[in-house]
């Protein structure tokens, strides 16, 4: 019974089929034939009274018949025909399109549409607040899904964006200076991607396709922006200061092989270490070196 009971509650998906409408260049004769007929029939209730009346009445007849039932669609446009609340196909024909006068019908755009999202204070994989926010562009591809499986689809689309773009949010880091992570700030492709296939995924019970999507502001929350910001520069010292002391090494234990290998000056251990401190304090200083002239020895 409880699973009766779920079956029943559960939301019927709807799935767009072609409606039966009529060409309205075909309808728009028909109405012309008649006004011509009216015109006819009203011409005649002076010799033929019962023929001219007659004729008069069915031209009026059909010709309010016929056009209520006209419509247009340009082109990216779509129209929803209904019976009594029953749905009955979708039209994508466009221009004059013409239908029975007792269905309903309701146009639907099926145009792409761009959307930027407000911008959102999220927690990243690490727990920082960040701004979001993303640009998104999306269309709709299954009008009954649309109409009659969401109640506003355009709010619906809203809502799932901002969801979306917290859940990719909270799924990266903002920023890894090492680069052995994804993060936000790093990997737009990889992300944009992934934001993408999150809302494919939401969206699809709307009949709604998303063909682009993107960040266009991405940034930490103002209150940890300064802090950040003095991280990052003492990540970027520190990783300077590594390059430049690798290379400085390097170029010490070069000047020392060569040294050694033209015989020009032969060094013991202590010498060797005071010409690696003087090369060191060379390579990795940040200001210009000032040479002395030693003219002792290194023992006096």
């Amino acid at each position: 019974m409880a699973e009766s009971g779920l079956r029943n509650t559960a939301l019927t998906l709807s799935s767009e089929r072609a409606a039966g409408t009529f060409s309205g260049y075909v309808m728009l004769v028909v109405l012309l034939a008649a006004v011509g007929a009216g015109l006819w029939g009203a011409s005649l209730l002076n010799d033929a009274p019962r023929l001219g009346g007659g004729v008069l009445t069915v031209a009026i007849v059909v010709f309010l018949f016929v056009s209520c039932g006209f419509y247009m669609l340009q082109p990216n446009q779509a129209m929803a025909i209904t019976l009594f609340g029953s749905y009955q196909g979708t039209d994508r024909n466009t221009g004059l399109r013409w239908l029975l006068p007792w269905l309903g019908h309701k146009k639907v755009s099926v145009r792409a549409n761009n959307m930027i999202s407000e911008r959102l204070k999220v927690n990243d994989l690490r727990g920082n607040p960040i701004e979001i926010a993303a640009q998104v562009v999306w269309r709709v591809t299954d009008t009954a899904q649309a109409l009659f499986d969401i109640d506003d689809y355009k709010a619906f689309v809203v809502v799932q964006i901002e969801a979306a773009v917290r859940t990719i949010g909270a799924r990266y880091p903002y920023d890894d200076y090492e680069h052995q992570e994804i993060t936000l700030r790093g990997n737009h492709d990889q992300v944009g991607a992934e934001l993408r296939a999150e809302l494919l995924a939401r969206l699809k019970v709307a009949g709604i396709t998303v063909d682009e999507c993107g960040f266009t502001h991405l940034a930490y929350a103002p209150e940890i922006a300064g802090a950040m910001l003095r991280r990052q520069q003492a990540q970027a010292v520190v990783a300077a200061r590594q390059t430049l002391v690798a290379g400085a090494v390097g170029m010490v234990e070069m000047a020392l092989a060569l040294l050694s290998e033209k015989n020009v000056v032969e060094l013991d251990d202590e010498r060797r270490a005071a010409m690696v401190s003087n090369l060191m304090v060379v390579l990795c200083g940040e200001r210009d070196t000032q040479p002395v002239v030693n003219t002792g020895t290194l023992y006096q």
